[in-house]
């Protein structure tokens, strides 16, 4: 006689130990490992495909870049050269070694951030607006490097002052997107009311997405390049959206630095206003990559992860016993009456982390349920004698 104990089966998600659940003995047996090939994991191929596509990648990139911007390197590498010529012939009695010393020191000045030239404003790097700008760059991990820190002390600072503020900073972006997200998980709540009739779940979600994604290159890319357009007097519109781009994306070449031009006016203010712009700019850059990873569907990253496989191994051995309860290999059908509930299949890989705020219905999902399983104990199970007719009994 099989004995099914008391056993509860949560559809839809895994239990916290990664095991699956056996009906009878009301064991446990750990997931098979499944999914291999050659010895390697789904995702170990997967990583080491993406390995590949990424130096491909860097090398395309770097073949591109020396095409483009090589011819250039070359037309300015001999305009200088004809300058330093004709300086050379206008005053001969100058040593050509004594002007490319004088040159070097130059260059390895304004590689520090110190301006040699007449035409550059008087003020001083590190003045209030500046320090407070340098400090925003380093916090936040832009590092232009146009100015840097000359003394020792300075240098030792910076270490300390970037390892404190680096998670200072990162802690203050997750609270302020941690806030933002409730304004933006109802303007989701909204579109599913109103558009929920009429479009899949997904696509409302990327739409949402979109929407997100306009307003920051509306508030923080267009909008800012037209002002540092107006305000920096070097800088066309192209330089502007440059400099914004590669600003609120960390990369922070430094080639474009605004206020930095001669006789900038109200410098400090500006600088310190720039400082606000980048903060604002990378919080919502932050929140724009959260909506996006709130869609699994496009969260294509997780197929490298080792819990990919996990889920994977789990969800093959759990399905073989949701099928055993079900009375058939079926995974997506309705629960007999006797268990009381219907039930849909499990959610994919990567949905858990989607929809903040929001419900299983409004996010398109099938609802999680909790089926219990119960049978008589053996104890509990009536005799043969109980069991038979009492006009056939002997």
């Amino acid at each position: 006689m099989v004995v099914i104990q008391s056993a509860e089966i949560t559809l839809g998600q895994r239990r916290s130990d990664d095991r699956v659940p056996l009906l009878s003995g009301g064991r446990y047996r750990e997931p098979p490992l499944r999914h291999l090939w050659l010895g390697l994991q789904h995702s170990s191929w997967f990583l080491m495909v993406y390995l590949a596509v990424f130096v491909i990648y860097l090398s395309l990139g770097a073949f591109v870049f020396g095409s483009m911007e090589q011819p250039v390197e070359r037309q300015f590498h001999l305009e200088i050269r004809n300058r330093i010529e004709k300086f050379l012939l206008k005053y001969p009695i100058l040593p050509e070694q004594e002007l490319d010393a004088l040159l070097m020191d130059v260059v390895q000045a304004t590689n520090r951030g110190v301006a040699v030239t007449r035409n550059v404003s008087s003020e001083p790097n590190w003045s209030f607006g500046q320090s407070f700008f340098f400090a925003g760059t380093v916090v936040t991990t832009i590092g232009y490097g146009h100015v840097t820190p000359l003394s020792e002390g300075g240098k030792i600072f910076c270490i300390v002052y970037a390892l404190i503020g680096i998670p200072m900073t990162l802690m203050l972006l997750t609270a302020l997107v941690d806030r933002l997200m409730v304004p933006s998980t109802w303007l989701l709540r909204y579109l599913n009311a109103k558009l929920g009739h009429l479009y899949q779940p997904f696509n409302i979600r990327v739409f949402h997405l979109l929407v997100i994604a306009t307003i920051l290159v509306v508030f923080f890319f267009l909008v800012p390049a037209g002002v540092f357009n107006v305000l920096e007097p070097d800088w066309n519109y192209l330089d502007s959206i440059y400099y914004c781009f590669i600003s609120l994306t960390t990369i922070g070449l430094g080639d474009y630095i605004p206020g930095d031009s001669p006789n900038q006016p109200l410098r400090p203010l500006y600088k310190i206003g720039t400082t606000v712009y980048l903060l604002i700019g990378l919080v919502f850059m932050v929140l724009t990559l959260t909506v996006f990873y709130e869609i699994p569907q496009l969260n294509v990253g997780s197929v490298f992860l080792l819990k990919s496989d996990e889920y994977v191994a789990n969800t093959s051995a759990y399905d073989s016993e949701k099928a055993r309860i079900q009375g058939g290999p079926s995974l997506g059908g309705v629960m007999p009456s006797s268990l009381g509930s219907s039930t849909t299949s499990a959610v994919p890989f990567g949905s858990y982390g989607a929809g903040y705020g929001a419900t299983e219905e409004e996010l398109g999902r099938p609802s999680r349920q909790i089926v219990r399983v119960k049978s008589r104990r053996e104890e509990d199970s009536p005799s043969p004698e109980d069991t038979t007719p009492v006009h056939a009994r002997p």
